[in-house]
C-alpha cells in the first residue's frame, strides 16, 4: 500500500468528528482499499498496559514495513493538552514516524468507552489505506464491550493480578474478546492465570511482556490468523451492528434534551401524564 496522506486524513477526520460542512460527502465517497485494513480494538481494565502493548505492536509492524493508524479514545477533549492519557506518552516516539498516524478522540461521555463518531472515523482511516488500525479505549472495565462492534478483532489485555476480577469481567469483556493477551507475563502467577483463562474460554490466550516486547510477533500472527478465518456470518453481524449504531445516532441527532425537559415540566402537571405517550411523540 502507498503511505496514507496524513495531512489530508487529519483534516477529514476533524471535519467528520465535528460534523463540519461537507462531512457527509466525505463519508458517502469512501472507497475501501484492497487488501482491507485489519482493525483491532484494544480494551481491558485500567493499568493492564494497553498503550505499552500498542507501542510494542507498532514497533514490530513498522519493522515489517506496515502502515498503522491509531485511534486513542479519551474521556477528555481531543483539543486540549490533556487529551492524551499519561500512558500514551510512551507512544510519542511514533509521532514523527511516517508510517504511523495517531489521533486522539474524545469519548464525550459515551457509554462503552467509545464516541458515537468512532465508527465513522475508523471507516475513514480504513479508506486512507492503512495496513492496521488500532482503537484503544479509555480503560473503564466491562463497559467497554462496544469496541467489539467497531473492530474486526477485539484484543482484551489483562495482567496476572486480574485473577480476582475474572468473575466481574465474564459478563462483559470476556464475551467480546477474540484474543486475550496476558501482559506482564514475567510476573508471578502469570502462567497459572493464562491456564485459567484458557480453561474458561475457547479464545486464544497469549502471554506477552509489552515493556520488553516479548511475545509480540506471536500475538500479531494470531490476530492475522483470526481475521483470515473470520466467517461470513460474523462479518455480516459486525456490519449490521455498525449500521444499527449509525442509524441510531442519526435518528437521535435532532433530539434536544433541553426541549425534552421543558415538555416534561409542562406535562407533569397533567394527572393523565404518560411517559410512553411522551416518548412516542418524540420518537
Amino acid at each position: 500500500m502507498d503511505k496514507p496522506d496524513f495531512r489530508v486524513l487529519a483534516r477529514q477526520l476533524s471535519i467528520v468528528e465535528n460534523e463540519a460542512n461537507g462531512y457527509e460527502t466525505i463519508l458517502n465517497n469512501l472507497v475501501q482499499f484492497q487488501p482491507p485494513t485489519l482493525v483491532v480494538g484494544i480494551t481491558g481494565p485500567p493499568g493492564a498496559g494497553k498503550s505499552t502493548l500498542i507501542d510494542a505492536m507498532v514497533n514490530q509492524l513498522v519493522k515489517e514495513g506496515k502502515t498503522i493508524g491509531i485511534l486513542a479514545v479519551d474521556p477528555s477533549s481531543p483539543f486540549t493538552s490533556g487529551s492524551l492519557l499519561g500512558d500514551r506518552l510512551r507512544m510519542t516516539g511514533h509521532f514523527n514516524n511516517d508510517k504511523v498516524f495517531i489521533r486522539s478522540i474524545s469519548s464525550r461521555g459515551a457509554l462503552g468507552g467509545l464516541s458515537a463518531k468512532t465508527i465513522e472515523m475508523t471507516e475513514l482511516m480504513k479508506a486512507a489505506g492503512f495496513d492496521w488500525v488500532f482503537i484503544e479505549t479509555v480503560g473503564v472495565g466491562q463497559n467497554e464491550v462496544e469496541v467489539a462492534s467497531v473492530a474486526d478483532q477485539t484484543l482484551v489485555v489483562l495482567v496476572p493480578e486480574s485473577g480476582d476480577e475474572i468473575q466481574a469481567l465474564k459478563s462483559g469483556l470476556m464475551e467480546v474478546a477474540t484474543v486475550f493477551a496476558v501482559n506482564k507475563s514475567d510476573r508471578d502467577g502469570a502462567e497459572q492465570f493464562k491456564t485459567t483463562l484458557q480453561k474458561m474460554t475457547h479464545t486464544p490466550v497469549l502471554a506477552v511482556t509489552a515493556a520488553q516486547e516479548t511475545g509480540i510477533a506471536s500475538l500479531l500472527e494470531v490476530l492475522r490468523k483470526n481475521d483470515q478465518q473470520q466467517t461470513l456470518g460474523r462479518k455480516i453481524d459486525l456490519l449490521a451492528n455498525r449500521a444499527y449504531r449509525l442509524i441510531q445516532q442519526k435518528r437521535m441527532k435532532d433530539l434536544n434534551q433541553d426541549e425534552l425537559k421543558k415538555t416534561i415540566a409542562l406535562q407533569l402537571e397533567n394527572e393523565q401524564f404518560n411517559l410512553f405517550k411522551l416518548v412516542a411523540d418524540f420518537a
